[in-house]
Formats: C-alpha cells, sequence, structure tokens
C-alpha cells in the first residue's frame, strides 16, 4: 500500500491540518468507481491512528440494548451489504462562488466528489439488534475519534435515513479496507447526504430524540441567505443540508485548454441526491445553444453519479463551455452562481462552465 505522503502528492491539496484534498478532474473522470488514492479528503480535525484489533463501537441511547462491538463482531453477527454511492462535499465547487465574492471554507473546485463500492453492514440491521424501535422523530447522533477543537466530531442523520438500506457501516471501500484518511477501520456511509453526514473513524451511534448538539451539526453545514452574513447568521434559522442538489460537471477539458479545431470530446459527471439523472445538456458558447450528452449510470447503483460525453464542433477562438443537468422531476440547474451564493460556499449546483481556446 501506498504512503500517505505518496496518496497526497497525487491531489491538489487545500490544506495539511487538518487534510483536505481533490483530485485533478480528469483523473476524477477516468473511472466509473474513484480509487481511493484520488478519492477526496475532507477532514475537520486530526487523522486519527487506530488499531482495528482494539477498535469498539458503543451504541446506546433509546435502545433496550446497550451494545460495544469490535470489527470481527460485525463481520460475524450481520449479514455484508455493498452499495455503490457517490459521496460530495457540501462545499464542492466553493470556487465558483468565491468568483462571486468571498466565502468561507476551501476553495475546492468540481472535484470534492466520488464514488465508490462501499461494503459494511447495514446500519438498520445494527440498530434492530439494539432493540431500536422506528421513530418518526428520533435521530441517530454519531461521535467519532477525530477531535474538533476539543471535542470528538459528531453529528446526526434523522432515524428512517438511518434505518434504510442504503445507509451502511464500511469497513471495505472497492474492495479494499478503508485507508487512514477515509475513516479506517468503520465509517458511516450514508447515500444521498452531503458528506458531512457520513463520519469516520467512529466510535459510538446515540439514538436519540433529538439531532446532535455537537458543533459540527447545530453551528456548522447551514445553508443561509445571500443577505445573510457571517457575522448576522443565527444558526437556528439556517437550514441543515442533508440531500445534495442536482450537480453536473465538466472534467475534460480543463480550464485553458488548447483544442484543436472542429470536433472535441467534452466528458464530466452529473449527480443528484436522491432523484434520477435523465438529461445532461452541453453548451459550446456559454449557453446560447446545447446538444444533448450521452449518459452512463449503473441501473441498480440509484445513488451513484451518471457519467456523460458529447462532441462539440469548435471554431478556432475562445470558448465557454457549459453543462446543466435535468432530473426525473423535470428540475435542471441555475444559470449562475450569483443566484445561489451564500457565504459559506455551499451547494454550489449552477451550470459548470470552462472556458477553451480553439487553435
Amino acid at each position: 500500500m501506498s504512503s500517505l505522503t505518496e496518496r497526497k502528492a497525487r491531489l491538489i491539496v487545500h490544506g495539511d491540518q487538518p487534510y483536505n484534498a481533490e483530485p485533478p478532474l480528469d483523473r476524477l473522470r477516468a473511472s466509473y468507481r474513484t480509487p481511493a488514492k484520488d478519492f477526496y479528503v475532507r477532514s475537520h480535525g486530526n487523522l486519527p491512528d487506530l488499531d482495528e484489533a482494539a477498535w469498539r463501537l458503543t451504541i446506546d441511547g433509546r435502545t433496550s440494548t446497550a451494545l460495544e462491538l469490535s470489527l470481527s463482531d460485525l463481520r460475524i453477527r450481520f449479514p455484508e451489504a455493498t452499495v455503490t454511492a457517490t459521496m460530495q462535499c457540501a462545499g464542492n465547487r466553493r470556487a465558483d462562488m468565491r468568483a462571486v465574492a468571498p466565502v468561507s471554507g476551501d476553495p475546492w473546485d468540481a472535484g470534492a466528489i466520488g464514488t465508490a463500492e462501499w461494503t459494511g453492514v447495514r446500519l438498520g440491521d445494527v440498530l434492530r439488534e439494539a432493540g431500536v424501535a422506528e421513530h418518526v422523530g428520533h435521530h441517530v447522533a454519531f461521535e467519532s475519534y477525530d477531535m474538533v477543537e476539543g471535542r470528538p466530531y459528531g453529528v446526526s442523520i434523522p432515524l428512517a435515513k438511518a434505518m434504510a438500506p442504503e445507509t451502511l457501516l464500511a469497513y471495505a471501500m472497492n474492495g479494499e479496507a478503508l485507508l487512514p484518511e477515509h475513516g479506517f477501520p468503520v465509517r458511516a456511509v450514508v447515500p444521498g447526504f452531503a458528506g458531512v453526514r457520513s463520519p469516520k473513524w467512529l466510535r459510538r451511534l446515540s439514538v436519540q430524540g433529538h439531532p446532535s448538539d455537537n458543533p459540527i451539526q447545530a453551528d456548522e453545514y447551514k445553508l443561509y441567505p445571500a443577505d445573510v452574513t457571517a457575522e448576522a447568521a443565527d444558526q437556528a434559522k439556517g437550514y441543515t443540508i442533508d440531500t445534495m442538489p442536482l450537480n453536473a460537471a465538466i472534467c475534460e477539458p480543463g480550464a485553458g485548454a488548447t483544442l484543436k479545431s472542429g470536433g472535441n470530446r467534452v466528458r464530466g459527471y452529473a449527480v443528484s441526491g436522491d432523484r434520477a439523472v435523465v438529461r445532461v445538456d452541453v453548451s459550446g458558447n456559454g449557453g446560447r445553444s446545447w446538444v444533448q450528452a450521452e449518459l452512463e449510470h449503473e441501473a441498480d447503483a440509484p445513488f451513484a453519479w451518471t457519467f456523460w460525453s458529447t462532441s462539440l464542433d469548435m471554431p478556432a477562438g475562445e470558448h465557454e463551455l457549459a453543462v446543466r443537468a435535468w432530473d426525473e422531476a423535470g428540475q435542471t440547474q441555475p444559470a449562475t452562481s450569483n443566484e445561489i451564493w451564500n457565504h459559506k460556499g455551499y451547494l454550489c449546483a449552477c451550470w459548470h462552465r470552462v472556458r477553451v481556446n480553439v487553435a
């Protein structure tokens, strides 16, 4: 296995402490399942160094039986499940919002996203073993081994999502044990939700009647209107980000590329939190005219992205490529980041635009 230093060298690193990085977009588009070494890394604190044999997961709260499980317990006591799903940071494409006005957070391009085959056990099976009764108002709070400003990382999801068959306690990624930066030995995988809701390095699950009061859940990852400043933001009035919106990005060619006149291949991805992508339009002139792209999607992976590709015939000169996706509800993306700007730079889902030169 390559070292963390070697894997960092493959990525565009936005921060070392905490470690945050994304892959170049052409490499992201090279494979439907993103290799672990090319998968984006989003950390809020330290990278824990955990021993697989000593690791334990506690399940408590509103359960009839409190559980303490080892990795061997998970493997032996529960049926194994595999889900192919896309994971995406809520700050993906934040760089596009920075072009409008300053925002907080790392300047992610369109690479804070990846798709993997996740293997583990269904979280719902573990919760049922603990005697958890399904209740509309309940939540599952996660606590992790990584520390953020003196507290363990913590978030929560509604109990209904925790019990859904796609939600996993995962110990493998693309058939291999999780890398340390991706949550070894066990992480949550919550398909369709923002990556923040899929915590790594799990240590405890607690079933409770309210969302987690951890600052990551209670204060962060809130969506505010454009006129709300960081100083005036009231966390109680921010909308908690769970399900991710419809989005699409151009991975090839890259920004500033020089192309030959004539037909040029354009490729990228499209994704929607919990709806199917049914159409992708691509423009070579900033959106004045469009062509429909060919779509590639695995039918048995409803929470995975859609790859798209098309050929554009472009004469010499500068061109602004643009892409927009449509979902099964007939919804599409806003044209510009001005329409969705917020001071946190979350959920940038406007048309993705790339300027190229054609010789």
